[in-house]
Formats: structure tokens, sequence, C-alpha cells
């Protein structure tokens, strides 16, 4: 496979992860970090990181709006649940991404 075609391919398949993401807002963020180890947030911090590397213009809140498809605070105040005692718990003893 040629890298364009790899490019594209990789692209289309985090088109359809943020696409996910965005249909299944019962799913909290820190249900995702418990189970694998990133979550909406970490998307957009690798989403900006990439633009940084590209030395393009791309601040954290529009890096957010890319993932979660509307502006962060309105999500959080919108589909963000409190944590449970037992989410911070198992939180704390999850693996993290490397950001």
């Amino acid at each position: 496979m040629d890298e364009q075609t790899r490019t594209e391919l990789e692209a289309a398949a985090f088109r359809g992860l943020v696409q996910h993401l965005r249909e299944r807002t019962d799913v909290q963020n820190i249900d995702l970090m418990i189970l694998s180890g990133f979550c909406r947030n970490c998307l957009s911090k690798w989403y900006k990181k990439a633009a940084d590397e590209r030395g393009l213009d791309l601040d954290m809140e529009a890096a957010r709006e890319a993932v979660y498809g509307m502006p962060y605070g309105k999500w959080k105040s919108v589909h963000q649940k409190e944590s449970t005692p037992e989410q911070q718990a198992a939180y704390a003893a999850a693996p993290k991404a490397k950001i």
C-alpha cells in the first residue's frame, strides 16, 4: 500500500472514531479512560499536537471542538455526568495514554 492511500485510510478511520464518539454521548470520558486509557480529550490533544508539529495555528478549544463536534463547555454541560467514587478509583488505577 502506498503512503498516500495509507494516510487516507487512517484519516477515514479517525473520522469514523470521532463520529462514533460524538454519537455515543452516553459513554463518559472517565469510562473511556478506565477501559482504554484514552478519551475524547486525549484525541483532542493528539489532534492539536499534530497541528503544532506542522506549524499550524490551532488552539486547544478548536481541537476539542473538532473532536466533540461542539464547544467543549457546551458538551460538558449537556452530556457530562458527575463521576462516581467507583469510577474515580478505577480511573486512578488505570493505565493512561502518553500524550
